[in-house]
């Protein structure tokens, strides 16, 4: 088991780097921690060329890890998407099928008189401008 005291300063540790980035971000964009509603013209600051880089590193690790466990996910999700979709497409063939034997087994049963049968439009109607 961990002792407790390594844990904690790793927590704080990390806060610290965390509040240190977002001030640092603060600090880049111009906007004062103490933004109140006073009127005092902002001073420009100095940003150092450390500061830029570390700014940037952790851009770029926060986009790297999330990018990372957005892949992940779609990782293991896909197999999920990919068995629903055959699934629904298995259900819709059976569907389908089932009417096609349907309308093929029920089709001499179908009421049409033997003239309407013997012609080629017992399947389509006829258009209105064929009728007489």
């Amino acid at each position: 088991m961990r002792p407790a005291a390594p844990a904690a300063a790793a927590d704080a540790h990390q806060s610290r780097l965390l509040y240190e980035l977002c001030a640092l971000l603060l600090t880049v964009l111009g906007a004062s921690p103490d933004d109140g509603a006073g009127a005092r013209p902002l001073l420009p600051r100095q940003v150092t060329p450390a500061g830029v880089a570390s700014m940037l590193l952790g851009a770029s690790m926060a986009l790297m890890l999330c990018g990372s466990v957005t892949f992940m996910l779609g990782f293991f999700l896909m197999p999920w998407v990919v068995g629903l979709g055959f699934l629904f497409l298995f259900v819709g063939f059976v569907t389908n099928l089932s009417g096609i034997w349907r309308a093929i087994l029920l089709w001499p049963s179908a009421a049409c008189s033997p003239k309407e049968a013997s012609s080629p439009w017992h399947i389509l109607p006829k258009p209105s401008f064929m009728s007489m």
